[in-house]
């Protein structure tokens, strides 16, 4: 082989990956997030909690006095590592970088209520303070992302790959916060049996947290489950019937 000639270690993107990726992008609580330091222009890395919007773009909440918040405002191309290390070796489980573009939202703006509510919903405790003046939420733009499933399973993610359709996002969004008020309110019962079936979780009192085209995530305490549709969602209407069919397909499932 000509040395000029190198192999290509990555695998052909399918169906399985961008599932993986759009599962690591969903579930995950916090990231590392790469920025470039405007005092040096050396890489500085720090530690985010995360949410994500309707259509999976990643949401963080900065403080102005924190170093990544100066970098991103003089820089605003980005790099989030995401992916939580389980038992033994923490190469073994699923990480995705990702390259992204920073976005401020508007504290007045229509994207920052509901940036606000999905980010509340996967970190409640920010409620203290996500009111403070020089606190601010990010929206990570993603031009591209590369997924380590593990050992000799490795991907190059693009844009459409890592996103839910930006139109049915837009669409379920004036839908979500009532929808899942209702699920957690009236039927606990159901969103317990979706933790249980669907991400063959334990018993407890689950919350949904959100709901997209894709899927809905679901939370106890720290833990987090990402459950996916059969098809994508592209309207209320459809949601709502989704969402009922699963339920009576796990409460079936669960009584046998």
């Amino acid at each position: 082989m000509s040395k000029d000639k190198k192999k290509d270690v990555l695998l052909e993107t399918d169906d399985e990956a961008i599932r993986l990726g759009r599962t690591l992008l969903r579930s995950a609580r916090f990231g590392a997030l790469a920025t470039i330091d405007p005092e040096d222009g050396a890489p500085l890395a720090t530690r985010v909690a995360t949410a994500s919007d309707m259509d999976g773009a990643p949401l963080i909440l900065v403080s102005g006095l924190s170093a990544h918040t100066r970098a991103l405002e003089a820089e605003p191309r980005c790099s989030l590592l995401l992916g939580e290390p389980g038992k033994g070796d923490p190469l073994a489980h699923p990480r995705l970088s990702l390259k992204a573009t920073a976005r401020r939202i508007e504290r007045e703006s229509e994207d920052h209520a509901r940036a606000e509510r999905r980010y509340l919903a996967r970190n409640p405790k920010a409620r203290l303070y996500i009111g403070f003046a020089d606190f601010t939420l990010y929206r990570l733009e993603p031009e591209a992302g590369l997924l380590n499933g593990g050992f000799a399973r490795a991907y190059r993610l693009g844009r459409d790959d890592l996103l839910s359709d930006e139109t049915a996002s837009a669409t379920l969004a004036d839908g979500e916060a009532g929808a899942i008020a209702h699920m957690n309110s009236d039927h606990a019962d159901a969103v317990e049996n979706y933790a249980r079936h669907y991400a063959r979780a334990p018993a407890g009192r689950w919350t949904l947290t959100g709901i997209d085209p894709d899927g809905f995530d679901l939370a106890l305490g720290d833990e987090i489950r990402r459950v996916f549709f059969e098809e994508t969602v592209n309207d209320a209407t459809a949601m709502r019937m989704a969402l009922v069919d699963m339920a009576r397909k796990a409460r079936t499932a669960l009584s046998e």
